[in-house]
C-alpha cells in the first residue's frame, strides 16, 4: 500500500483477488461473496492493527482464510438438511470448455484444503513462497512441499491416474493365476 493510496482504496483494489481466493477455497459463489464481505468488514474494523508498508494482500488473505476455516468448522457441526442440499444442486454446462473447466475445478476441490490453498496462493495469486507461508502459518519448506504435492495430485487427477479406478480394479483374475 503506497502512501498516496488510502486504506479504503487499497481494500477496494484487493476485492477481485479476494473473490478469486474465496471461490477457490469454497467452490461456492454465494459463500465466496459472503466470505469476502466478512473479510472486508473485519479488515475495516481492525485497520488499526494493520502494519503500514507491510503486505496488505497477505494480511487480507489471512483474514479470509481464517474466516473460511471458521465457517467450515461451524458447518461441519451443523446438519445439512434436504432443502439446503437441493438449493446447492447444480447442472454442469453443456459447452466443452465449461466442462473442461468444471473437471479442473472438481480436481482442484478434491485436493486437501492445505494443498489447494498453497497451490492457489502461489500459482493463481502470485504470492512468494515466503508470503504464502506467512498467510498459512507454516514454514517455507512446508509451503514448497504442499505446492509440489498439489501440482502432482492435480496432474494425476486431470490425467485420470488417481487411485480411484486404478488399472486392475474390478478385473477378473487371469486364468493363468494359481489362486494365490
Amino acid at each position: 500500500m503506497t502512501a498516496t493510496k488510502s486504506f479504503g482504496d487499497a481494500l477496494i483494489e484487493a476485492i477481485p483477488n479476494l473473490r478469486a481466493f474465496a471461490h477457490s477455497l469454497s467452490g461456492d459463489a454465494q459463500l465466496s461473496n459472503d466470505l469476502v464481505q466478512e473479510t472486508l468488514l473485519k479488515a475495516w474494523t481492525h485497520k488499526d492493527s494493520f502494519v503500514p508498508d507491510s503486505n496488505l494482500k497477505a494480511w487480507l488473505f489471512t483474514i479470509l482464510r481464517n474466516t473460511y476455516f471458521t465457517h467450515y468448522r461451524k458447518s461441519q457441526r451443523e446438519e445439512l438438511d434436504e432443502d439446503h442440499a437441493a438449493m446447492n444442486a447444480s447442472v454442469p454446462p453443456a459447452q466443452l470448455t465449461h466442462l473442461e473447466f468444471e473437471d479442473m475445478q472438481r480436481a482442484l476441490m478434491r485436493l486437501s484444503p492445505d494443498h489447494r490453498e498453497a497451490l492457489l496462493l502461489i500459482t493463481a495469486e502470485g504470492f512468494s513462497y515466503e508470503d504464502a507461508a506467512r498467510v498459512c502459518g507454516c514454514a517455507v519448506g512446508t509451503m514448497k512441499s504442499r505446492v509440489n504435492r498439489a501440482r502432482s495430485k492435480l496432474l494425476e487427477e486431470m490425467s485420470g491416474q488417481s487411485d480411484e479406478g486404478a488399472p486392475g480394479e474390478g478385473e477378473e483374475p487371469s486364468k493363468s493365476s494359481s489362486g494365490l
